[in-house]
């Protein structure tokens, strides 16, 4: 890895959220039954896994998006 990069690309536009971000995805490893390494580490986890992962994160974090856009202010899982 060059000097200078992180191991994801991915950066966060409000860098805030990332503490949410990393409890929403244990929340959700939880709720599929899926267990997340100690040390955060997924690069040994099946990729099925953490696709699964990721898919229920996005749908959850569009079902907050589309409620605070109606006006909703209540957050159901």
């Amino acid at each position: 890895m060059a000097q200078g990069q992180s191991r994801s690309s991915n950066q966060l536009v409000v860098p805030q959220a990332s503490q949410a971000l990393d409890q929403l995805k244990y929340e959700v490893a939880q709720e599929l039954g899926i267990q997340i390494p100690q040390d955060g580490y997924m690069g040994y986890m099946a990729t099925r896994d953490t696709g699964a992962i990721g898919g229920h994160i996005t749908r959850r974090l569009v079902q907050i998006a589309e409620q605070q856009l109606s006006g909703g202010s209540q957050f159901s899982r």
